[in-house]
């Protein structure tokens, strides 16, 4: 399928996209097109792969040509392009909605105009029941693309949705280690908050899955295991052989939840499982609500939300099985010895 192909990935320098970048090499494509607004990442990227295949763009999801310029000719689209910081976008939730909702936005309308054969959009855990400003944003992005598959005739539009990646720029396991390296505190906001443990490799996977499998609209979510994060402490310190260093309990930070929740009650109903993931069907009704003022669903006030408390829970043992897998901890215990 991938075959003589053109597939842009926007955000393509980021964590996601350079795994993606990775595992697209190699195969027979004709063109890997990267867009970002980071010109030092895509050098360093070009001068890492030092291959024809790829080509750069500099530009913004938020400027419409700047868009239109790498979309045109594509056959498929990673779309990572986002503001993912919590508590940024909290203090600056306008820049959240111009990347997020109104970046996407953009993506998804010279996507239709050009006809590409599909697109596949990334979200987050935090788009479910949100609290902050970044999940809003990336709620009303998955709307969005949702609003704009029931349009899209030739384009086959996808979302796929994980917690917490292990190692990702910005996210809790690279915090702990820079304090651990620079033999500082672990600052634990709540030991009983919970997050999904899952690694950069099954968010590629899911995304390469919805890229085969998925029909216009549906939403895609990988199964994963989580931790608490007093466990995940623990584990670090066991593994880096430092069971007395410090840790500073801090208090939830602004706009963090007490645990993460992947699919909504809501969801629930209309989602298919298998053994790695669930995909859940678009929301086919209509504005015609006089058809559903007699019967309700019944299911959905006895349905349970996936949540990073109620899936299977890793204790330091499972934990450091796992994260011991993961080449940036491996590097950094090679260089710790």
């Amino acid at each position: 399928m991938l075959k003589n192909k053109k597939i842009l990935i926007t955000g393509g320098t980021g964590s996601f996209g350079s795994a993606v970048l990775k595992k697209l090499l190699n195969n027979d494509i004709k063109e890997i097109r990267i867009f970002s607004r980071d010109e030092k990442k895509q050098d360093d990227l070009r001068k890492k792969y030092n291959n024809d295949k790829l080509k750069f763009y500099i530009g913004d999801v938020r400027d419409y040509r700047s868009v239109l310029n790498c979309v045109r000719g594509s056959d498929l689209i990673f779309h990572a392009a986002a503001l993912k910081q919590v508590p940024s976008c909290e203090f600056h939730p306008m820049e959240s909605v111009k990347t997020n909702i109104l970046g996407t936005e953009n993506l998804l309308e010279a996507a239709i105009n050009c006809d590409v054969a599909r697109v596949i959009v990334l979200s987050t855990d935090k788009a479910v029941y949100p609290i902050n400003a970044m999940g809003i944003s990336k709620a009303m992005m998955e709307k969005v693309a949702i609003q704009k598959s029931r349009i899209s005739h030739k384009t086959v539009i996808n979302i796929t949705r994980y917690g917490n990646v292990m190692g990702s720029r910005g996210s809790v396991i690279p915090l702990f280690l820079d304090q651990i390296i620079h033999n500082q505190p672990i600052t634990i906001t709540d030991p009983n908050m919970t997050r999904f443990m899952m690694t950069l490799q099954d968010a590629v996977d899911l995304v390469f899955y919805a890229f085969k499998h998925g029909k216009s609209g549906e939403i895609f979510v990988q199964k994963s295991p989580a931790t608490s994060i007093k466990t995940l402490a623990s584990a670090l310190k066991k593994m880096f052989n430092i069971p007395n260093h410090k840790t500073d309990i801090i208090g939830t930070r602004h706009g963090e939840k007490l645990f993460e929740v992947l699919l909504s009650r809501e969801e629930m109903v209309r989602a298919k499982e298998s053994k790695s993931h669930y995909c859940i069907s678009p929301d086919t009704r209509d504005l015609n609500y006089k058809k559903f003022t007699e019967k309700g669903e019944i299911k959905i006030s006895k349905s349970l939300e996936y949540t990073s408390h109620n899936t299977n829970n890793l204790d330091i043992k499972r934990l450091q099985n796992l994260l011991i897998k993961q080449d940036f901890i491996k590097q950094l215990l090679r260089k710790t010895k």
